[in-house]
């Protein structure tokens, strides 16, 4: 078993007090906004097997097989094929996508013969992998996911009572939904900003004045004022109004798959999602929108807002069921005096500790100390480990990890 020892993203966006509380440090006064647990090459986590810190991605590469177990090797080749995370939003991240696998595959190929380079801001594709995402709630989170009903969008853009909105709403309310959908998408990221500028601010003005009266929508125009005094002036501020507003309880998640557009709002979360950088951004942001491209990718498609409850299994972990096989993520609670649990799987895991304190024992760790071998498996003499709130371990397909304690855990691998 081997201590992770993570990178944290300072990101505008991020909290400034919410990454510093869980891990027990003092705050910067800078933003902390990601803490990043795997082996992406942007910020792979270390671990330390005798010889000093390495990134895991250099031990898995030594061994792939041994580490990931070969029914993940088979099913995604020889890499940690998600990436684990705390989210600690303060402001709105970008409006944005992800394109599905052939999307992704063909987009890649396209940017890499045009010689277009990697780090290019304008580059769309980083790499050739999808990217679902699945954000766990640890506080109250809101975030915005999936298309309205073309008809309540309709409704919602109506009420703000704004010339400059009428002719979205005309479109919303008179053609079928999936093109009512592009057109007004279309039609808003590819207005001129200077010539838009004053439909947002009066959306923005009618969002704040709406969002104190009583309504069906007042949470939602609560939410895209906000939005709007994060970022003035901005397009996507329209863009935003198409989509469902979501507030999580602790514990309650959403999924994105690809196609749908989203963005995070604020709170604290644990994030998983396929180990890719490919984003396609539609608003809420200095960086590059690509409108053709991301109308490619957008599925136009009313959609509930995806939010998941974890589902008891017989172990008594919750799980978080997705159609996805690069990760699988479980939360499991556990109380004082209870039982161990077992966390065998055939494949590497990262678990995180949320709250409380566990103890990780691997079997494997403990009969190769007794047979003479005082290291155990990996890094953890006897093959036992405690884990305090907001520490991870890094768990290859060889461990046989039990675990006992009270507190909660996040446990991250794969489905195979």
């Amino acid at each position: 078993m081997d201590r992770l020892q993570n990178t944290v993203r300072p990101y505008a966006w991020g909290s400034p007090t919410a990454l510093p509380e869980l891990l027990g440090e003092h705050p910067t006064g800078a933003p902390q906004a990601e803490l990043w647990m795997g082996a992406h090459p942007g910020a792979p986590s270390l671990v330390d097997r005798g010889s000093g810190p390495v990134p895991l991605s250099e031990v898995i590469a030594a061994d792939p097989e041994g580490e990931l177990g070969a029914a993940a090797v088979a099913a995604f080749g020889p890499r940690l094929p998600f990436l684990l995370k705390l989210l600690a939003a303060a402001q709105p991240l970008s409006l944005q996508v992800h394109p599905d696998p052939a999307q992704a595959v063909a987009g890649f190929a396209d940017e890499e013969a045009r010689g277009i380079p990697r780090d290019a801001p304008h580059r769309n594709y980083k790499d050739d992998q999808h990217k679902p995402e699945l954000l766990a709630a640890l506080t109250p989170f809101e975030g915005l996911c999936g298309f309205r009903p073309a008809a309540e969008a309709a409704g919602l853009l109506a009420a703000l009572d704004v010339d400059g909105l009428k002719p979205y709403a005309d479109i919303l309310r008179a053609s079928p939904e999936e093109a009512a959908l592009r057109e007004v998408l279309t039609a808003v990221l590819s207005a001129d900003r200077d010539e838009v500028a004053d439909t947002v601010r009066q959306a923005a003005a009618a969002a704040s004045r709406l969002a104190g009266e009583p309504g069906p929508h007042a949470e939602d125009y609560a939410a895209y004022a906000g939005i709007a005094r994060h970022h003035p002036g901005d397009p996507g501020l329209l863009a935003a109004m198409l989509l469902h507003f979501v507030r999580l309880r602790p514990g309650e998640a959403l999924y994105l798959d690809a196609g749908v557009p989203h963005a995070y709002l604020s709170g604290l979360g644990v994030e998983i999602m396929a180990s890719s950088d490919n984003v396609l951004r539609c608003g809420l942001t200095p960086k590059h929108v690509d409108v053709p491209e991301l109308l490619r990718v957008v599925r136009f498609e009313a959609t509930g807002p995806g939010v998941l409850v974890p589902e008891a299994d017989a172990d008594g972990a919750e799980v978080y069921r997705t159609p996805v096989g690069e990760f699988r993520l479980s939360r499991h609670v556990l109380a004082a005096g209870g039982a161990p649990r077992s966390l065998n799987a055939p494949a590497a895991q990262i678990v995180l500790c949320t709250d409380g304190e566990v103890t990780l024992v691997d079997e494997a760790g403990q009969q190769a100390a007794a047979g003479g071998d005082p290291s155990g498996t990996t890094g953890e003499p006897g093959g036992e480990l405690r884990l305090a709130r907001g520490r991870s371990v890094y768990l290859p397909a060889s461990a046989c990890p039990r675990v006992s304690g009270e507190g909660t855990i996040f446990r991250a691998t794969v489905a195979v």
